[in-house]
């Protein structure tokens, strides 16, 4: 019957008033019509009453009979699922089991936890989320994924009450077959001995042969030992081809191929170190192959004697515990100068700009750019939006200067400048998210970067030449450098060799971290431009109150294992004071590594220095930072000071655990 219809007339009582009122007209006009239709109205209503009884009672039989039928059903369903089944209470304990999972358990299981069998296995959340999934959970020799569905079964005075029923499904064949095409992926490693020609040099000629026949049999030894394809196609560099599972292994050992290299004595005065860049994972053969490249450059850049691994997107760090050792050629110099001064010929102007709370290393780098574009009579601009106390003196001068007005601008001036597509110059930096200013870097086609830090995985893809070197004692030794190939004959003002000196001068802590040859030649070259290391140290010098608020922080220091950490609460009055105290704490007896902590808004700046055995860089690196292996800083935001201090623990324990330190 149709819906609207049943709705209209509900049920029988209706009818059965109608005719009662019908009856009651048929009274008032006749009286023995009436007497007839009451009874025969009587009768309805006895016979309405016989039938609905009868209708409910078949109606109770049905339900009942149907209750029944579902619960043998279910339990039928229950004990003859073909899949492993096990109940639990709200509790986690096994109520019962189908005979499917007794089959697969040695144990009996009845009245135990179900974390016996199943680990982190979560209650609560099972029941917040109405179901749940566990993956390759291990019962006896099979692989299974489980299934939660919870089912409600009454209510006390606690709440609602539950059982939980668990579906096993098999997954023990997608597993192994996953696990062995883990194992069986193709994985290229590209290896070079990135040290060959400073320690080849250092050995005496009748032990080179030696050497490299030395190098060749431990690379093949290696090779063997892994079972890969492996060839030799360059003096230095070799390629080999291996099966996922060896990789893992190497892992495991932590790429001691690289100690065992470091150990080679046939004669050499040096260590021989290896940079090992592997790719894994790509698309294709070329893919993986373009990420162990990737990975190499990577190795190189970070200043070698280490393993990189480049899983698509993540990358991985193993070793690069030895010191740099300088081996850059000023052949290199010179193609890179003559390559920068073809840019800066074509380009109408130049902006340069180091990173965000520049230091005189990032600043001087840049005026000394600033000059080479000068003497090209190139419109150029060095790209500052605040002076902080590290540069504030040098800075003053420039802007006394006549030959310097308008050399420095700021983000908004260098945005218009950006809509004709200038040079952009990149010092003493080369992560994005550090430069000055990053959003510049998007809006222009060509971008030069000059930098001496190692390099990090962030760091600018884009840029149309990239001249990273680690081995230099800082920028301003590399833009030195690249000014006396720039010009025939370079001159420099007064001012501008003074901040390139005093960068050399603050990375190299007056001339005793990381200064090889070419750092006195570059310092050389500054004093004939007219630098006076005088006046260089006058741009350095301390107040009264900054001498004491230094001194306080290396009084408070906490040496443990060799490691001072020293903490700066509040504000800082100059910013110098965290890098400064780094550096006076190494000159402590006993103290290898030191690390200062300071407050600057929200953000936590830490100052790392060594003196060669640990290093700094590997340890601020995973909280962020970067830098070299005796100096480096990091900067942490949004975080109480306390809670930057146990990162940086935490990170110091995990380099000395996996260094064999403690």
């Amino acid at each position: 019957m149709d819906k609207k219809f049943i709705n209209f007339f509900p049920n029988n009582k209706i009818y059965l008033l109608t005719i009662a009122g019908l009856l009651a007209v048929v009274f008032y006009y006749n009286l023995y019509i009436g007497i007839a239709g009451l009874l025969v109205f009587g009768y309805i209503v006895l016979y309405h009453l016989k039938f609905s009884r009868i209708r409910r009672k078949e109606w109770n039989r049905f339900v009942e009979d149907l209750s029944t039928n579902l619960d043998v059903a279910g339990r039928n369903t229950l004990s003859k699922i073909p899949i492993p089944l096990v109940i639990v209470d709200s509790k986690g304990f096994v109520l019962w089991v189908n005979s499917v999972f007794s089959g697969i358990a040695s144990k009996n299981v009845y009245g135990k936890n179900v974390n016996t069998f199943i680990k982190d296995f979560n209650i609560q959340k099972i029941l917040d989320k109405n179901g749940g999934q566990f993956d390759k959970v291990k019962v006896e020799k099979e692989i299974y994924n489980i299934l939660a569905s919870p089912v409600e079964v009454g209510e006390d005075k606690q709440g609602k009450n539950y059982i939980i029923l668990l579906y096993f499904i098999n997954k023990t064949d997608y597993y192994t077959m996953h696990e062995t095409y883990n194992e069986k992926k193709p994985v290229v490693a590209l290896i070079e001995v990135d040290n060959f020609d400073e320690v080849n040099k250092s050995t005496e000629e009748i032990y080179r042969p030696a050497l490299i026949a030395e190098i060749d049999n431990r690379i093949n030894a290696f090779a063997v030992s892994i079972e890969s394809v492996s060839r030799k196609y360059d003096d230095t560099k070799y390629i080999a081809v291996m099966e996922n599972r060896f990789l893992n292994q190497l892992i495991e050992k932590k790429f001691d191929i690289l100690d065992d290299f470091r150990g080679i004595d046939v004669g050499n005065k040096m260590p021989v170190t290896l940079s090992i860049g592997i790719g894994e994972n790509g698309e294709s053969f070329s893919k993986i192959h373009q990420n162990a490249i990737a990975a190499k450059d990577l190795a190189l850049g970070r200043g070698g004697d280490q393993a990189v691994i480049k899983d698509g997107d993540k990358f991985s760090f193993y070793g690069g515990k030895s010191k740099e050792v300088e081996k850059r050629t000023r052949v290199k110099a010179r193609v890179i100068a003559h390559a920068i001064a073809g840019l800066i010929d074509q380009s109408q102007e130049i902006i340069i700009m180091g990173h965000d709370s520049p230091d005189i290393d990032s600043l001087g780098a840049a005026i000394g750019m600033y000059r080479g574009c000068k003497l090209r009579e190139k419109n150029a601009y060095i790209l500052l939006n605040s002076v902080n106390d590290s540069i504030v003196k040098i800075v003053d001068k420039l802007n006394k200067s006549k030959e310097h007005q308008g050399m420095f601008i700021n983000n908004e001036a260098a945005m218009q400048k950006a809509q004709r597509d200038p040079l952009i110059i990149v010092c003493d930096v080369h992560r994005k998210s550090f430069v000055e200013y990053p959003e510049l870097l998007d809006k222009v086609s060509n971008i030069v970067i000059i930098d001496h830090h190692r390099k990090s995985v962030d760091f600018i893809e884009n840029a149309t030449i990239s001249y990273i070197e680690p081995y230099a004692s800082s920028s301003c030794e590399l833009v030195t450098e690249i000014l006396q190939y720039m010009n025939e004959k370079p001159q420099l003002h007064e001012l501008e060799a003074q901040a390139l000196m005093a960068g050399i001068y603050v990375d190299t802590k007056n001339y005793t971290f990381k200064t090889g040859v070419r750092t006195f030649e570059a310092a050389g070259f500054l004093r004939r431009m007219g630098a006076n290391l005088i006046e260089v140290r006058k741009l350095f010098a301390d107040d009264f109150e900054t001498y004491v608020e230094r001194s306080k922080l290396v009084a408070s220091a906490e040496i443990t294992n060799g490691i001072a950490i020293s903490i700066h609460r509040g504000l800082v009055k100059n910013s110098l004071i965290t890098p400064q105290a780094a550096d006076e704490l190494l000159k402590i007896e006993g103290i290898e590594a030191s690390f200062v902590l300071t407050e600057m808004g929200n953000d936590i700046i830490i100052s790392g220095r060594s003196l060669g055995d640990i290093n700094v860089q590997l340890i601020l690196e995973t909280i962020g930072g970067g830098g070299h292996m005796t100096i480096a800083g990091a900067k942490i935001l949004n975080v109480s000071i306390d809670e930057a201090k146990q990162m940086l623990l935490d990170s110091i324990n995990n380099y000395l655990k996996e260094s064999d330190k403690k």
